[in-house]
């Protein structure tokens, strides 16, 4: 199980910076030169740890990273831990390990730096510590529990709706027992405090998050999923070579005692389906279904060493595919031609932004503000602009909206992907001055978005800053 940790650790850490750095990450790093106690589209935790690392160096993408391949491998680790609290040997730890390493979420999520890692990490880490409670382990564990779910909270606000279905299916389950010590209360107790904070902003700020949640699950997002494409990925998430292995696994803990973490997969299923959650909301169950499996599987194959052979040959083959279609194996060059940006979106958003950016700058008339379509353009604007001269931008998007809107006193404006008949109601001129080109023929969010200048404003901005807002 080590060994496969640390291999796996290893390929993320040399395919960190084939490519480069993604939306959200600049994003991140833009939100973590405004810190606060909350954003309206996520919590603070985040942002700060983006403000930490690139106080260490704020032109590595590496050191950025290097939490996101922390806390993928510890999801790896986690699941030889979980084979082991389920009865599985040594074989059972590294066969589960070395499926979720193979898996695509999880080298997909230990590539970028965003909550998706850590809400992952966070999750794996509360089912290993319910199995042992479920067991009949030192109840005290409940009190890691707490801390785990309010440092979750502020990473990732979803982590509360599988917390409570796991709950809900504990109690449905029987096993109302568990929750019969002083040690749960105090686990509740630790993470309303720890939770505190982000979840006092949002209320003073009015709920943005519910509004932008709202938002994402009508479809607003790039990553949004319809329902049939909610479904169809979930043998897609850890790879469909492994679907046999989690449906064996999910089988198996339905007749144990640990049957709340099925019926718990089973109401999530359902809520996010019919609440147009994103497929990879679902994700964080899989590692314990495989631990699950694994330790079943490697009780049949025994001491065969031909079929421990086909078997690793199997994930080994998983691991290949996953690796390319989601990380940074091929070439750019040949990224047009292949299948991978149909696969992974975030592909996409990884490429050309250095070129987008000097694009902009040149296309900018002298002492214009800068005024984007998506926080994406923005925070590429901020990490990118400096060396080119560029303000620091303005956008209607997200939180950047909330950061508010260009100075009243800009006369001169350049807008980055925002429609012409949009603009034709805001000023009295608007001149267009190109098209966004990341030259490689890559299709994703920029390519082709129109540059403007917009002269003369009718209304003052902090007047028309209120139907300039977007969201998802």
């Amino acid at each position: 199980m080590t060994v496969i940790a640390s291999v796996f650790a290893l390929v993320l850490l040399i395919t960190t910076t084939r490519y480069g750095y993604h939306r959200d990450e600049m994003y991140f790093l833009a939100a973590g030169r405004r810190l606060d106690w909350g954003y309206p589209d996520q919590p603070p935790l985040t942002p700060a740890l983006a403000r930490l690392l690139s106080a260490i160096d704020p032109d590595a993408l590496w050191v950025l990273r290097l939490p996101a391949i922390a806390a993928a491998t510890f999801v790896v680790v986690c699941a030889g831990l979980m084979a082991k609290e389920l009865g599985g040997g040594r074989g059972a730890r590294a066969l589960a390990a070395a499926a979720v390493a193979s898996a695509a979420m999880a080298q997909a999520a230990g590539h970028l730096f965003g909550t998706t890692v850590f809400d992952l990490a966070a999750w794996s880490l509360i089912c290993l510590l319910v199995l042992k409670l479920l067991r009949g382990a030192d109840p005290r564990w409940w009190l890691a529990v707490g801390a785990v779910v309010g440092l979750g909270v502020q990473n990732k606000v979803l982590i509360v709706v599988p917390v409570g279905a796991l709950a809900l299916a504990v109690l449905l389950t029987g096993r109302r027992k568990v929750f019969a010590t002083k040690y749960f209360a105090a686990a509740l107790g630790i993470s309303a405090v720890l939770a505190a904070p982000y979840l006092w902003w949002q209320a003073d700020n009015g709920w943005p998050q519910w509004t932008l949640s709202r938002a994402i699950a009508g479809g607003s997002s790039g990553t949004s999923d319809s329902p049939i494409m909610f479904v169809l990925l979930q043998f897609g998430l850890f790879g469909p070579l492994l679907v046999p292995l989690w449906g064996y696994g999910m089988w198996r803990l339905w007749r144990s005692r640990y049957r709340a973490f099925p019926l718990a997969y089973g109401l999530l299923f359902v809520l996010f389906l019919v609440g147009g959650g994103k497929a990879y909301y679902l994700g964080g169950m899989y590692p314990v279904l495989l631990a699950a499996g694994s330790v079943g599987l490697a009780s049949a194959l025994g001491d065969h060493r031909k079929r421990w052979a086909a078997v690793g040959s199997v994930i080994a083959l998983n691991a290949a595919m996953s690796a390319v279609l989601f990380l940074p194996v091929l070439p750019v060059a040949q990224l047009p031609d292949s299948p991978v940006l149909a696969v992974n979106y975030d592909a996409g958003e990884t490429i050309g932004w250095p070129r987008y950016v000097a694009q902009i700058a040149a296309a900018r008339p002298p002492e214009a503000a800068v005024l984007t379509a998506n926080y994406g353009e923005a925070g590429a604007i901020e990490r990118y602009g400096p060396e080119y001269g560029l303000p620091t931008p303005y956008s209607g998007h997200n939180a950047y909206w909330w950061w508010g809107p260009p100075p009243d006193t800009a006369t001169t404006v350049l807008t980055v992907g925002i429609e012409r008949d949009r603009l034709t109601e805001l000023c009295a001129v608007v001149e267009p001055v190109g098209v966004l080109d990341n030259g490689l023929g890559i299709d994703n969010d920029e390519q082709g978005e129109p540059l403007f200048v917009c002269r003369a404003p009718l209304r003052p901005w902090s007047q028309v800053w209120p139907q300039l807002r977007a969201l998802g």
